[in-house]
């Protein structure tokens, strides 16, 4: 396994908005709407038990409609059984589930499963533009042209006193 100096606790959001199972579908729109969130994490009693997207919202108002929706809860649409990390896993593993199960976030949970935090899409893009402009500073560093002394014409000698 290769070295990695990066972990999930560098890149996730610690205080995430939460909902329970019983919270409605109209909770979870406004919440969504107001607060800019695609992704919201269900817990009991601390504990994830599930997961609901922007996604997972627009299709039930799609087969249920608007105001039929907004009567059920989280518990009723919300993702189980989800892909998780913990706080100290490799950022390059979190980044590959990403990738193999296009997944737009990836809860972080403790050893007895209560949320400690949320890696989203978006976090991992500012980590990726923070890298990027580390990246390079340390280019231009490395590419700066070496700093010529002037030199002295032959026969010039330097006077001591």
């Amino acid at each position: 396994m290769r070295p990695t100096l990066y972990r999930v606790a560098d890149v996730m959001t610690r205080d995430v908005m939460t909902l329970t199972e019983e919270n409605d579908l109209g909770l979870t729109d406004a919440i969504f709407g107001y607060a800019n969130f695609r992704h919201l994490p269900v817990v009991r009693a601390g504990r994830l038990v599930g997961l609901v997207t922007q996604r997972d919202l627009l299709r039930c108002m799609a087969q249920h409609g608007l105001a039929p929706a907004k009567t059920l809860r989280a518990g009723d649409v919300m993702t189980r059984g989800l892909h998780t990390v913990t706080a100290t896993t490799p950022l390059r593993e979190a980044t590959h589930l990403f990738s193999i199960h296009k997944i737009g976030c990836l809860p972080v949970v403790g050893p007895d499963g209560t949320l400690e935090g949320i890696v989203t899409e978006a976090d991992l893009a500012r980590f990726t533009t923070q890298l990027l402009n580390d990246f390079d500073e340390l280019a231009l560093v490395v590419n700066r042209p070496p700093v010529h002394r002037r030199r002295r014409p032959t026969g010039e000698t330097k006077q001591v006193r």
